[in-house]
């Protein structure tokens, strides 16, 4: 480098001199520069410093050196505030140098050609983060060491992107081809934990209000270091959103399985602000949360690998990430609390979307075997003080697709330039006037029905996972599990929970709660299938009709004779049930094998007298005339369905289109009958049944029955559901793979050679399967086959099509009774109910490696029927399943084009001509 008083000739004079140019040369900007350029014919360029100094600069000659003479001072020097106020120059420089490329085709070139340059960058950006992740925090809350720290940490990172690209994309391809890549994750990571120490620490001095000496005040400081950290944070996000950049970061081990990234959002999640905070300051901390939320959700949605199941490996991990669960729920407390009609706070700010976050965060917590208990024993108290407000504020915060008040998210652009510049001047000792420094925010906004949606989209969720049991996945303890804490809760003062919503302690609060989720039902029909499947709304009625026969333990069913006893029960349920007794349901459903009780929808007669005219509210926002029979069959349906779910977990990837196809559809006529799908406001939810006589109704429901399974927009929405969900590892063709492989190696889950053998082969014909992955797989399909072969449930019985005495015939299956092919039969269910009639298909022999034997002695033999009129969903789980033949009617369709199943002989009945 040459400047106006000597020409250097060795690279250790030029070094030696480069520290005097970089103190004379950080403030000049990129466009300064590309003006002097302007008059050169080459890249060298004549500056008068500010002392009144000419120096002539080598661009060039600069670039090269610079990187590796920051680098040299960062190791030789003493780590104090000194050296990173050098380096702050230093970076400045270099950032200036890099936005020059773009302004000036010559000096493009040294980057475009100069491979050395290139890579020089990017090694001094990461050691430097290196070096930066390994400080230890010695110094004060308010030392300017902290703010310095925390600039040169974003000022690094925003590097990457004036000498590679501002596409996320492209910086992501030259980062993974970088071979200390890895270096830089954990590097990157570890860096800003350290800034979000120091972000806590000075704000646990500005919540004490502790005065400050100098002019820089505590709040423009604090606020200082919440847009660094926020910049920092954001650049890890924006790399988490890439696919390929997260499946690398799931493959490191200190940050995922052992818990670096939990340990960052414990962290951020346990920043406090006291009142008193300026509104900057807390619309900053709220966005830093929501980012960091947002970089937690797109690990928990990889493909590939599963977050979840990573950080659960270890006992300690575990406990570390229920404990950001834990953050997670007090977040979403803290904001349900918040009544939208009495905020007064000041929304100039943009806040982030912590709630929205938050809650697709926990979504997936409650549909996650590791979290579905903690979740339920943690979260369940606010959901119950949620559904028991009084039905005018549920309705506006929960049911209503215009929220008085929604969340604005918003992207900080950060600049290297003015930051490094702000905190130059701001920490010299010679300051006389602090100065302000606010970075533009560019606002993310979501239209306030689609925020709406949205929010109660997943507040269903809620109801639907945690009340979803999965026999094969879920313990035996946690059936119902979720529905006896609700009971429990209800019988507790839960008006502290939502502190800014008054409660009526004289409203029953069971008949609050029933009338609010019957609202809720009305409103989910509208929410499909843009924000809400069937599945999910199919639960909450399951998990709405168990609550309420929990409410009336004598269940229906009643005759004659118990009238006058049951209108004596009627009249005091509601004040038995104030004294309900959680641990005795909890052993009663044990003692019944898990097994839910009857569904009923009717309600204690003096109902109308305590909860507000429920029937009235019946009508304004719902018509569930025939609640009884709709519960109790979609029950049942969810119970096998428990199966239906299980084959998403275990990876049956052919099922969870068609099985859901007919569920859907029939759902959906059946919604056009019983409610509206319109917002509770809308009078399209008054009741429709009313108009309709027990001719009519049943006529309808044989309508229903006979609905079509192809929807293609429904279809389109279900492959999006289970991208979202990830419950398949394998496709089709994986999994016809393996099974085929099983035929020779039926304890394939025994050899872990094996395993890692076809690991590696199913990995060549799709997406990534570990052995891991393919163990859990197989001991998760041997566990559901044992089971569909001991325990079937079939759905309940249709009360609208009882089997009538002309259908009955003759038990086939005895020797008195032999069967044939082409005979006609009724299937029933283990109640005795109907589930079809169709045709003898095949008796003797083998089917699809099932052997066939339909006119056993013992009267316990299976034959194949072509059913050719269902009574019950299409989706109901069969009593015998594979791959080949299907797992539910739909499929079976499907594959076949008649519903060709296997059933058992002692569940067949020949049917008689009148």
């Amino acid at each position: 480098m040459k400047t106006a008083e000597e020409e250097a000739s060795s690279n250790d004079v030029q070094v030696l001199r480069l520290t005097p140019s970089v103190k004379q040369l950080h403030g000049v900007t990129s466009q300064d520069f590309n003006n002097l350029l302007k008059d050169s014919e080459n890249l060298t360029i004549n500056y008068r410093t500010s002392t009144g100094l000419l120096l002539k600069l080598d661009l060039e000659k600069l670039a090269g050196l610079l990187p590796a003479h920051l680098a040299s001072e960062l190791i030789s020097s003493k780590r104090d505030e000194s050296l990173f106020r050098y380096l702050l120059c230093g970076v400045r420089l270099l950032h200036s140098l890099c936005d020059l490329s773009s302004r000036n085709s010559k000096f493009e070139q040294i980057f475009l050609d100069d491979v050395k340059v290139a890579g020089q960058l990017i090694e001094v950006a990461f050691f430097m983060l290196t070096v930066l992740a390994g400080y230890r925090q010695e110094d004060s809350a308010f030392s300017h060491v902290h703010i310095m720290h925390s600039t040169l940490v974003a000022c690094n990172l925003y590097l990457i992107t004036g000498f590679i690209s501002t596409q996320w994309r492209d910086i992501v391809h030259v980062l993974l081809a970088h071979p200390k890549v890895d270096i830089f994750i954990d590097a990157a990571f570890g860096s800003v934990r350290v800034v979000v120490r120091s972000l806590e620490t000075t704000l646990v001095a500005y919540n004490k209000d502790i005065s400050m000496e100098s002019n820089l005040t505590a709040e423009r400081r604090v606020y200082y270091l919440c847009q660094q950290c926020e910049a920092s944070l954001q650049f890890l996000q924006s790399l988490c959103q890439q696919k390929m950049f997260k499946e690398r970061l799931l493959k490191n081990k200190d940050l995922c399985e052992k818990g670096g990234i939990l340990l960052l959002a414990q962290s951020i999640l346990k920043l406090h602000i006291q009142p008193h905070a300026s509104n900057r300051i807390t619309a900053a901390i709220s966005r830093l949360k929501a980012k960091l939320l947002s970089i937690l959700l797109s690990l928990c949605e990889a493909e590939n690998i599963s977050y979840l199941d990573e950080v659960a490996s270890s006992t300690k991990s575990l406990e570390l990430s229920k404990s950001v669960a834990l953050e997670v729920f007090d977040l979403l407390k803290k904001d349900f609390g918040k009544n939208p009609g009495k905020l007064t706070a000041d929304r100039s700010h943009p806040m982030g979307f912590v709630q929205l976050n938050a809650m697709r965060l926990a979504d997936i917590f409650s549909d996650d075997s590791n979290f579905r208990s903690y979740m339920i024993l943690c979260f369940t108290e606010v959901l119950t003080a949620i559904i028991s407000l009084p039905h005018g504020d549920f309705l506006s915060c929960w049911c209503s697709s215009n929220l008085s008040d929604t969340e604005e998210d918003a992207n900080l652009e950060y600049d290297i330039f003015a930051a490094v510049g702000w905190v130059l001047h701001n920490t010299s000792p010679d300051v006389k006037e602090a100065t302000d420094l606010e970075f533009n925010l560019t606002p993310n906004s979501m239209l306030k029905a689609s925020y709406a949606h949205h929010r109660t989209s997943l507040f269903i969720k809620f109801f639907a996972n945690l009340h979803c049991f999965v026999p094969n996945v879920c313990e035996e303890q946690e059936r119902n599990l979720f529905v006896l804490k609700v009971l429990e809760c209800l019988n507790m003062d839960l008006s502290n929970l939502l502190p800014e919503f008054s409660f009526d302690s004289d409203a029953p609060r069971a008949a609050t709660a029933s009338r609010n989720l019957r609202s809720l039902l009305n409103h989910a029909e509208s929410l499909i299938p843009n924000f809400l499947n069937v599945e999910d709304i199919q639960l909450l009625r399951v998990f709405f009709g168990e609550l309420q026969s929990r409410f009336t333990p004598n269940g229906s069913g009643r005759n004659r004779a118990q009238k006058t006893q049951d209108s004596k029960f009627e009249r005091s349920s509601w004040d038995k049930f104030s004294k309900l007794n959680i641990n005795e349901w909890y052993q009663e459903a044990q003692s019944a094998g898990g097994r839910s009780l009857p569904l009923t929808g009717k309600l204690p007669a003096d109902l109308d007298k305590k909860g507000g005219k429920i029937k009235e509210g019946m009508s304004e926002n719902s018509s569930y005339p025939n609640l009884e029979q709709h519960n109790t069959k979609a029950e049942d349906k969810i119970q096998g369905s428990g199966l239906n779910r299980q084959s998403h977990v275990e990876n049956k990837g052919i099922s969870g289109k068609t099985a859901s196809g007919g569920t859907r559809d029939t759902d959906k006529d059946a919604h056009k009958i019983e409610t509206s799908g319109s917002d509770a406001s809308s009078a399209k939810g008054k009741n429709v049944s009313v108009h309709m006589d027990k001719g009519e109704l049943s006529k309808s429901n044989e309508r229903l029955k006979k609905v079509a399974v192809e929807n293609p927009e429904d279809e389109k929405f279900e492959l999006a559901q289970r991208k979202k969900r990830k419950r398949t590892i394998m496709n089709e063709e994986q999994v016809l793979t393996i099974e085929r492989a099983l035929v020779d190696e039926p304890d394939m889950q025994r050899n872990a050679a094996l395993l890692q053998s076809w690991a590696d082969k199913l990995s060549s014909n799709g997406s990534e399967v570990t052995s891991s992955q393919l163990k859990n797989w197989l001991n998760n399909r041997k566990a559901r086959l044992a089971r569909t072969a001991k325990d079937v449930r079939p759905v309940t019985a249709d009360v609208d099509n009882p089997v009538s005495d002309k259908q009955k015939g003759a038990a086939l299956g005895c020797h008195d009774s032999p069967i044939a092919p082409g005979q006609y039969v009724m299937l029933v269910g283990q109640q005795g109910e109907e589930i079809g009639k169709g045709n003898v298909f095949q008796v003797q022999g083998e089917w699809y490696g099932k052997a066939l034997d339909g006119n056993a002695l013992d009267g316990f033999g299976v034959c194949v029927v072509d059913v050719c009129e269902l009574r019950v969903d299409k989706g109901l789980q069969l009593p015998f399943t594979s791959e080949a033949i299907g797992s539910t009617f739909a499929e079976a369709h499907t594959k076949f084009g008649v519903m060709r199943v296997i059933w058992p002989t002692n569940k067949m009945m020949a049917l008689r001509s009148d």
